[in-house]
């Protein structure tokens, strides 16, 4: 079994939110150009006694890429 590194796994999910924030910040630039996948609506699923929502919707965009990748020179210099 393989051994998961958490600090590059928290690493790379502060860089997407990063670059998040970045591209927001910079609206209308091309930061922001990216592709959007996911449900575009939520699977519900009614058993009657309990009712499950379900949805993911991922928008990966250049800044959030610059973002992973500052994390990942982080994480080098670190490790």
């Amino acid at each position: 079994m393989k051994k998961v590194n958490w600090v590059l796994l928290i690493l790379v999910l502060v860089g997407f939110v990063i670059g998040r924030f970045i591209g927001t910040y910079f609206e209308g630039t091309f930061l922001n150009y990216g592709q959007s996948f996911g449900l575009a609506e939520p699977v519900v699923l009614n058993l009657g006694f309990i009712i499950l929502t379900f949805g993911l919707t991922i928008q990966i965009t250049i800044a959030s890429v610059i973002g992973v990748v500052i994390a990942l020179v982080v994480y080098r210099f670190i490790k």
